[in-house]
């Protein structure tokens, strides 16, 4: 067998320091012609109204926000990030996310203590 059919086991170690990972609040996905990028943001402050200066009008919402992390990754590997994400949110979704994503999912279909006669 050459080593090109050998199957390779990574050893991965995460430094001290980046251990408890960095608090996100979301993330935005952009790309270039040789790379995908992925900010992770942290909300800095409560949002807060944009008036207009002539009306008075509140026009939109500002959320001031930091980038806490940016990764970028080859295009090839987007396909192996997007399955391992498809493949660790099922497995949440089987252990948390019915009451989680949706209260009333845990309810039944005709909602909470609900009978013929109501």
């Amino acid at each position: 067998m050459s080593s090109d059919e050998l199957p390779q086991e990574f050893q991965i170690d995460v430094p001290d320091e980046m251990e408890t990972g960095v608090p996100a609040d979301f993330a935005s996905v952009w790309h270039t012609p040789t790379s995908f990028i992925l900010d992770f943001i942290a909300v800095k402050q409560p949002p807060s109204p944009v008036s207009d200066p002539e009306s008075g009008e509140v026009t939109s919402i500002t959320v001031p926000g930091r980038v806490v992390s940016r990764v970028r990754i080859p295009p090839q590997q987007v396909f192996e990030l997007a399955k391992a994400l498809t493949m660790q949110l099922d497995a949440w979704e089987k252990e948390s996310a019915p009451t989680v994503r949706n209260p009333r999912a845990a309810e039944g279909p005709d909602g909470p203590n609900r009978s013929a006669e109501n």
